[in-house]
């Protein structure tokens, strides 16, 4: 596997170690508006559908669309399977992980990438790629330059990027659509849904590889990490933005970490993610998205604390002129209604969405209506064969189509 997509998970894992908390701006909460936004349609630049989908046979569409908080963010439509049939069924969002953008869904052939096999279905399919990702790196008033720019954690991600591309793919469609997420597409989906956000637009949610209670991550790289506030230290530095692929303080902190630890960081996969049992040996070329150091901390605060909260300045002075309280809100899973339909699938071999932490999520989940809540559990997956494994149109794919029909 390419040196890119180990470094994605690596740098996930190395990263989101930090439990002490870093002073910054005030982070903005879900109890907002959701954006009304208008359309805009930019066909002419060289983004995600000229050089993934349209080179498949597939017809796209770029769009932009502007966060509260100024973000400038590009979606991918699907309006039609390869066959060109226009979609007859209602429209699924689609949200990649951690450092990653829109091209998880479609990395794989066309028969074996989520994004193509639902435009074939006859699914309206619709790529978000969250704020700091390639294509989605504008600001109204903000250059990716300033610090300013990455003073975010997926506090933002859940509150306004998801808000931002729920809200346009309902103005511009006119109809309720389902969602799924990957890693930690699933937390923001959690977060918001655990706030009322969206459940008028929303049909469904189907949760790949759900990150939500991460405290027992089994991984021996990870509790090492995790004791060496890694991402604390880089955001003292000022470093707001990782770039895994950027060079510099960033990858050469990695480097000295792998070698103080003595691994192997050309090739750790299995080490962070898990024994991905099914990946496609020939597909080599992932590239991997910055993110805000601030997200990593946060991160880190979760595997520390066992808890599902806001972002911890580490002061109560801080948290209380952020929050009104001493101590970051909780996101309380409890309160997702009992009757949204979710779908959850999660591997026995994963590191990252770990067993043991998906059944506590899942323990929140315990009073969810029966005929709403399907659990599909694969043992032999790790956290990148839900997207990228050349058995998952049957095993995971199949199941979820099967349950967006159902609601």
């Amino acid at each position: 596997m390419a040196n890119t997509v180990v470094s994605l998970f690596s740098l996930f894992l190395l990263c989101m170690a930090a439990a002490a908390a870093a002073k910054g701006r005030k982070t903005l909460s879900l109890d907002h508006q959701w954006l009304t936004s208008y359309p805009v349609i930019d066909d002419d630049v060289d983004g995600i559908c000229k050089t993934m989908v349209e080179t498949q046979g597939y017809k796209c569409e770029e769009h932009k669309v502007t966060t509260q908080d100024g973000y400038i963010l590009s979606l991918q439509r699907m309006p039609a399977g390869r066959s060109g049939d226009k979609a007859d069924k209602p429209p699924v969002l689609l949200q990649h992980g951690i450092f990653s953008d829109a091209s998880t869904w479609l990395v794989n052939s066309p028969d074996e990438s989520l994004g193509f096999i639902l435009a074939d279905n006859g699914y309206d399919v619709w790529l978000a790629n969250v704020r700091g990702t390639k294509y989605s790196n504008g600001h109204t008033s903000l250059d990716t330059n300033d610090q300013a720019y990455w003073d975010w954690s997926w506090d933002e991600l859940a509150g306004y990027d998801l808000s931002a591309f729920v809200q346009y793919v309902y103005n511009y469609t006119g109809q309720t659509m389902h969602y799924a997420g990957h890693s930690l597409g699933t937390l923001m989906a959690l977060a918001a849904l655990s706030q009322g956000q969206g459940l008028n637009m929303l049909r469904s949610a189907a949760l790949l590889c759900p990150i939500a209670h991460m405290n027992q991550i089994p991984s021996l790289l990870t509790k090492i990490a995790a004791d060496t506030f890694i991402a604390n230290d880089l955001y003292w530095l000022g470093i707001r933005e990782f770039n895994p692929n950027g060079g510099g303080a960033a990858s050469n902190f990695v480097e000295d970490i792998c070698n103080k630890l003595n691994l192997n960081c050309a090739s750790p996969m299995s080490l962070v993610t898990g024994p991905n049992c099914c990946l496609n040996s020939s597909m080599t070329d992932v590239s991997s998205e910055p993110t805000a150091t601030k997200n990593l901390i946060h991160l880190s605060q979760m595997i520390k604390t066992g808890k599902i909260a806001k972002y911890d300045y580490g002061d109560e002075g801080d948290n209380m002129q952020h929050y009104g309280q001493a101590v970051p809100p909780l996101y309380d899973m409890t309160a997702i209604p009992n009757d949204f339909p979710l779908f959850v699938t999660y591997g026995g071999q994963d590191l990252l969405s770990d067993v043991k932490d998906v059944q506590v999520l899942l323990n929140d989940l315990q009073h969810h209506d029966g005929n709403k809540l399907v659990v599909l559990f694969k043992e032999d997956y790790a956290h990148l064969d839900f997207v990228r494994a050349v058995n998952a149109n049957q095993i995971i794919y199949d199941p979820i189509i099967a349950f967006y029909k159902a609601n």
